[in-house]
């Protein structure tokens, strides 16, 4: 019997603690997870891998998380699954992100089952 391929998760954030616990929990979940402290590293991994879903920070170095959604826009024909994480309070940002088609724009600090939760729904 042929074991379900897993889907995977690319997560981008430039906070190694939250790399770390966010990958495990979704490892745990059952997902391949991805990870790339920077957005030009997470867009990299994105174009060689094609992720089902990207979890992104806003604020990143090298390449904010609104420049690597927006090449991820260019670059996949069927529309990717991304939820957003950010520190940052403001509606104007979230308001872009929803004009990006972001699934999700979630606040940090963010509740680790509540993400898990999610990345099942986008996934199922």
């Amino acid at each position: 019997m042929n074991e379900p391929v897993k889907k995977t998760v690319l997560l981008v954030d430039d906070d190694a603690d939250i790399l770390a616990s966010v990958s495990y929990a979704i490892e745990q979940a059952g997902y391949n997870v991805l990870n790339a402290n920077n957005g030009e590293d997470g867009l990299a991994l994105a174009k060689a891998n094609k992720p089902d879903l990207v979890i992104l920070d806003m604020m990143m170095p090298k390449r904010s998380g609104f420049l690597v959604i927006e090449s991820l826009r260019e670059e996949y024909t069927e529309p990717i699954h991304i939820i957003m994480m950010t520190a940052n309070e403001g509606n104007r940002h979230q308001s872009y992100a929803e004009l990006l088609g972001v699934a999700d724009y979630l606040h940090k600090p963010v509740a680790i089952d509540a993400l898990v939760a999610r990345v099942h729904e986008l996934l199922s």
